[in-house]
């Protein structure tokens, strides 16, 4: 749907609606006090096609079999493609994740106090630790065969977001009829895919159109995994572009529970960081790929980084000069890369697999191929 139909009427309807499989299962969860059960059996439910275990409540094992296989329609010559471009960025879309979409989703208000609410506020490193391992799970080769980690971890986070709504709904702690609704949903589905492209643009990252098209068709299967409604999930880049421009108008700017969580974020990564001397350096990153306006809601300090970091362009050309110097130095910094993105993802996670376990009670400490042309965004949709 890119036909401007993206107005204020189609957005509020998605306002209403949530995710009706993982809703009914988790309302049947709890109706039968089964919630602590599943949890620690859900802990044993690691891989696609390992055998359920005994035990778990015929509503969860109803669930987890109607959710084991990816969409039907899911063009696997476009995964591949996508594996391959985040092979080729992944120290660049780790960056981008963190000091772009992260924050992006902290400009909008109500997201930030829904993640305050529903998020421990005291251990931040939770939540990046879980984005980074999903995305990792998701560009596995083996990603949807026997023995990958990516469908058990969604049909969990699918899980946990129905469990959010239902927690939300009972205890009247949501001004709105549904949390986590199909349109934030979606919203969210544009963080970690356009804000993500937006942000190796502004990085300089040598992108092709193919693998930027590629790289949102995998977030687009993803979102369709995680619940969104397929009819409304924005069918290619320049549809998502547009979806994405209407829901930051609609929704974003300045709020407490932003600028807490960005602090907290700033001082994760300041404490990843060795020493002290390149602390100012990450809210510097963010500053630069979110802009001063979206920076000055979250109250991300100033520097005299600020400037230096524009190198940082300039700087990832030289690196990717050296890749075009034969098969050897690309391969050499994607081995690099890769072991740059799981040194990061073991400091967030500790060694340990998050498993996106629905909680008892929710409460506040909760936890391509080259080608031709280069891609590039269009500009945003006129107000």
């Amino acid at each position: 749907m890119s036909d401007g139909s993206y107005d204020d009427a189609f957005m509020d309807a998605l306002r209403l609606k949530g995710d009706d499989l993982a809703d009914a299962t988790v309302a049947a969860l709890f109706a039968e006090g089964q919630v602590g059960r599943f949890n620690t059996l859900m802990r044993w439910f690691t891989t696609s096609g390992q055998e359920l275990p005994d035990g778990l409540p015929d509503t969860a094992r109803d669930y987890l079999k109607a959710t084991a296989n990816p969409p039907d329609w899911v063009d696997w010559a476009m995964m591949e493609q996508a594996r391959q471009f985040f092979i080729d960025n992944d120290v660049h879309i780790s960056t981008a994740l963190s000091f772009a979409a992260m924050p992006a989703c902290y400009v909008v208000p109500h997201v930030a106090r829904l993640l305050s609410a529903t998020h421990t506020l005291a251990y931040p490193s939770r939540r990046m630790a879980e984005t980074g391992q999903f995305t990792v799970y998701l560009m596995q080769p083996d990603a949807f065969e026997a023995g990958g980690r990516f469908l058990p971890a969604a049909q969990k986070v699918r899980l946990l977001h129905a469990s959010i709504r239902r927690h939300l709904r009972e205890t009247g702690g949501w001004p709105e009829p549904v949390a986590i609704c199909q349109e934030d949903m979606l919203g969210g589905l544009m963080m970690f895919s356009i804000q993500v492209l937006d942000a190796l643009h502004r990085l300089g990252v040598r992108m092709t159109p193919q693998g930027a098209e590629a790289y949102y068709y995998a977030w687009k299967v993803v979102g369709a995994i995680l619940g969104c409604d397929p009819a409304v999930i924005p069918a290619d880049l320049g549809a998502a572009r547009e979806f994405s421009d209407r829901y930051m108008m609609r929704h974003m700017g300045p709020s407490p529970e932003g600028v807490h969580l960005t602090g907290q974020l700033i001082d994760m990564y300041e404490q990843v960081v060795p020493g002290t001397l390149l602390d100012p350096v990450v809210p510097a990153l963010i500053r630069f790929l979110i802009g001063d306006t979206a920076a000055d809601w979250l109250r991300v300090p100033r520097s005299g980084w600020d400037t230096t970091v524009k190198l940082v362009p300039a700087l990832l050309g030289v690196i990717e000069g050296l890749e075009d110097r034969g098969p050897w130095a690309a391969q050499l910094s994607d081995r690099l890369g890769r072991l740059v993105t799981q040194l990061e993802l073991t400091s967030l996670t500790r060694g340990r697999v998050m498993h996106y376990a629905i909680p008892d009670e929710l409460k506040p400490d909760f936890g391509i191929p080259a080608a031709a042309g280069r891609w590039t965004p269009p500009p945003p949709i006129p107000a």
